[in-house]
């Protein structure tokens, strides 16, 4: 297997008080080690796509992380249950999404059994990539 996928659910915070669950797709190749895909409302009429780094949501999932495009962080919601929260987009346009952490973090370590932390560009094929620049 050289790709890892998950498929969980999101609150989509629309206003403070208008939450709305969504579908959303985790979905990381060896092919593009460094990346994983986050497809938010997978199962709507227009499902929004970001790429943002593996290690980014790996950050995210301990602290505060992300610059730009692509905040996530971790929230307690007491009795041993962390939330993620994910926030996209550049101010004043960002959505803001909630979600489990624990399918998360377990689908993450799904990936680093496939690519291990700091081996990411061993399985590189360097001259295909010199060619893309060339």
């Amino acid at each position: 297997m050289r790709k890892a996928h998950l498929t969980t659910a999101a609150t989509y915070w629309i206003a403070k008080r208008l939450p709305v669950q969504i579908s959303c797709e985790f979905a990381y190749d060896v092919r593009d080690p460094y990346a994983i895909t986050l497809i938010l409302d997978s199962e709507g009429e227009q499902p929004v796509r970001w790429v943002f780094s593996r290690e980014l949501l790996a950050d995210g999932l301990a602290g505060r992380a992300g610059q730009g495009d692509v905040s996530v962080w971790p929230e307690s919601g007491g009795a041993d249950c962390w939330f993620l929260w994910l926030e996209v987009g550049r101010a004043p346009h960002t959505a803001l999404f909630e979600m489990r952490s624990e399918p998360i973090t377990e689908w993450l370590l799904e990936t680093y059994r496939l690519v291990p932390e700091g081996e990411e560009a061993t399985g590189a094929e360097w001259d295909q990539l010199t060619h893309l620049i060339e």
